[in-house]
């Protein structure tokens, strides 16, 4: 068995996935860096083999379901485990504002195509690598979440409340579900599964008004991938701190 803990980040190449990439890599994690596009995903793996840490380029495209297949059989045959997953890949819709309300007016079509990235991939690729993550000693499986999914903050009045994208918002409430379901289907296990909210960042998602750099909004991730045997399963958490659902 190999001893170096392996790690999958997907949406890897940019943003919240290369900077999660990056402090994993920085612990002596083997970090596999999926991107659905080859030659971004290959060019970020390289800027941190550059910088002598431990790096690979896996084309993944979290809404392909033979990149799913492949990079499973791929992850076996060459380390037969998986430590960590950090299911980071997301998107917004052009459709919806960050302020606005768009219950009322998204397209089915974007409705979808937000739920393929962020809920349908993210499950079916976690399925997929399960197996692989119950043979480690430590498993750890991260979904990087948002706070404007939790129900309980949403239905307030006032604060982040005002913002209402429908559909990104709902793909990360069915992320958190999928967190506490999955959560409760591995007690008893070595796996741990959480949901992580890492702030309003300055990505290409978040705007250049977002005032949370990427390596700041990245923390709470690697924390959760990093956990020991006696930590939290089954929670969201921005940091140290727990959210609400």
């Amino acid at each position: 068995m190999n001893n170096k803990k392996i790690a999958l980040v997907t949406g890897a190449n940019k943003g919240l996935g290369f900077e999660t990439s990056r402090q994993l890599a920085q612990q002596g994690v083997l970090v596999l860096m999926g991107a659905r596009n080859a030659g971004r995903g290959s060019a970020a793996a390289k800027k941190l083999k550059d910088a002598g840490l431990p790096a690979e380029f896996i084309h993944l495209d979290v809404t392909n379901h033979e990149h799913i297949k492949t990079a499973a059989r791929e992850i076996n045959k060459r380390f037969g485990k998986l430590d960590i997953l950090v299911n980071n890949a997301g998107m917004s819709h052009k459709e919806e504002s960050l302020t606005g309300n768009s219950s009322g007016t998204i397209s089915s079509r974007a409705l979808r195509e937000i739920f393929d990235t962020n809920f349908f991939g993210l499950v079916e690729l976690t399925q997929k690598l399960l197996p692989l993550i119950k043979t480690s000693d430590a498993g750890r499986i991260v979904n990087v979440s948002s706070i404007l999914g939790s129900l309980a903050i949403q239905g307030k009045e006032g604060g982040i409340s005002e913002f209402k994208p429908f559909a990104y918002d709902a793909s990360k409430t069915a992320v958190n579900a999928f967190t506490i379901h999955l959560a409760a289907a591995l007690a008893g296990t070595k796996v741990k599964v959480n949901s992580a909210h890492p702030g309003w960042v300055r990505t290409d998602m978040g705007g250049p008004q977002a005032p949370v750099m990427p390596d700041e909004g990245a923390k709470t991730s690697v924390r959760l991938a990093l956990l020991g045997p006696d930590g939290p399963t089954g929670k969201f958490f921005q940091g140290d701190e727990e959210l609400p659902w």
